[in-house]
């Protein structure tokens, strides 16, 4: 039930209960003698820096998508329209397809703006069980759950300062997920035909740095902050319950939000990897530098915490009320990265990460102790 009886959207390769091919696709140009071409298959589909669409790289498995994409490009400017099949579950389980998860996605870039390129996006995921069922015989088992994002990002270079600036909204309905994570007591179960729950929710991010290319050693420097919204007891328990907490979609979320990967299910209501609704913050300062020829230290820090207190968990029987109960922090984490570029098919990577928790945060994931380390040695032969 709901893993799909192939692979979903949601899950890396290496845990298809298929065949566990990676990507498997073909192009048509110009398909139907249309200025675009067609790329059907089980792909990948990358956006924007991996903000709200990635491959997650970084995972032994990676992440594809069963997806039909159309592409056009003319001079500075390309659109991608695509329906991904995100999830089909099983036949027997689901002979209604209300389970079943789809993807419908809109994405507009134009290169020579500001000294860099824009980019708008508008995702529609349509998570099954919509609108809710007037009985729980279809073995819905989430309830409705609808995710429309629309936002935009511009990243470029000017006056010698790298930058980036992005921001997202997300609206819909969000019943299902609210009922999964028992938040609060307005929750809408399959065919329960209660209130529906609104889903209001937006991130914002932005960097700026500097490289010194010219310099010995040359030295860079780049400071970001990213906010993701999050839901508190007082937007679930009124007469208009709302849930607020920023979904990543398929984001590569290693590649923000700290290599430890402590926080990759922002948005999906749970606190085993996520912040059990409660929306991040990310202020992080990050350096390198190239001691010498083909060597490159990397050294980035950051600083977590909560969009909404600790105290104002809308998780029901989490029993966050420890020590932490006032405070939105959630702790730090230094990551220190040594790459040696062996030769022109070998990169070899050396490294280390710790993360300093808060009481804030072994209350919300239910652990002790003070800190976590972490250490590898990787080689990425080509």
């Amino acid at each position: 039930g709901n893993g799909g009886s192939g692979n979903a959207s949601g899950t890396n390769s290496d845990a298809d209960a298929s065949v566990g091919v990676h990507q498997a696709y073909f192009t048509l140009k110009n398909f139907a003698n249309l200025p675009m071409d067609a790329k059907i298959g089980r792909q990948q589909v990358v956006l924007d820096g991996h903000r709200l669409f990635g491959h997650t790289g970084w995972a032994q498995g990676a992440q594809t998508h069963d997806a039909v994409r159309l592409t056009h490009a003319h001079d500075n400017m390309s659109l991608v329209l695509a329906y991904i099949l995100a999830q089909e579950d099983g036949r027997a389980q689901d002979p209604n397809d209300v389970n079943d998860s789809e993807v419908y996605l809109a994405h507009f870039n134009y290169k020579g703006i500001l000294g860099g390129q824009f980019s708008a996006i508008y995702a529609y995921l349509d998570n099954g069980c919509s609108p809710v069922a007037a009985s729980a015989t279809n073995s819905c088992s989430n309830g409705n759950n609808e995710t429309h994002t629309i936002g935009g990002r511009q990243a470029g270079q000017l006056f010698g300062i790298d930058y980036r600036g992005e921001i997202y909204y997300q609206f819909g309905e969000a019943d299902g997920v609210a009922n999964v994570a028992g938040l609060g007591a307005t929750g809408v179960a399959a065919g329960a035909g209660t209130p529906s729950v609104d889903r209001s929710a937006y991130m914002f991010g932005v960097r700026v740095g500097k490289a010194f290319n010219n310099v010995n050693m040359k030295p860079g420097l780049t400071v970001w902050y990213d906010y993701l919204s999050g839901t508190s007891d007082d937007d679930l328990n009124g007469t208009n319950p709302s849930y607020n907490s920023f979904n990543t979609l398929f984001d590569t979320g290693h590649k923000f939000y700290g290599l430890q990967d402590l926080f990759l299910g922002v948005g999906s209501g749970n606190s085993t990897n996520g912040t059990a609704g409660l929306g991040l913050q990310d202020l992080a300062v990050k350096a390198k530098l190239s001691p010498m020829p083909g060597w490159t230290v990397k050294a980035d820090y950051h600083w977590f915490s909560t969009a909404e207190g600790v105290q104002g968990s809308p998780t029901a029987g989490m029993n966050i009320n420890g020590d932490g109960s006032q405070d939105s922090s959630l702790g730090n984490e230094l990551d220190i990265t040594l790459v040696n570029k062996y030769n022109a098919n070998t990169k070899i990577m050396i490294g280390f990460s710790n993360y300093t928790t808060t009481a804030a945060f072994r209350d919300l994931r239910g652990v002790v102790g003070d800190s976590a380390n972490w250490a590898y040695l990787q080689f990425d032969v080509q």
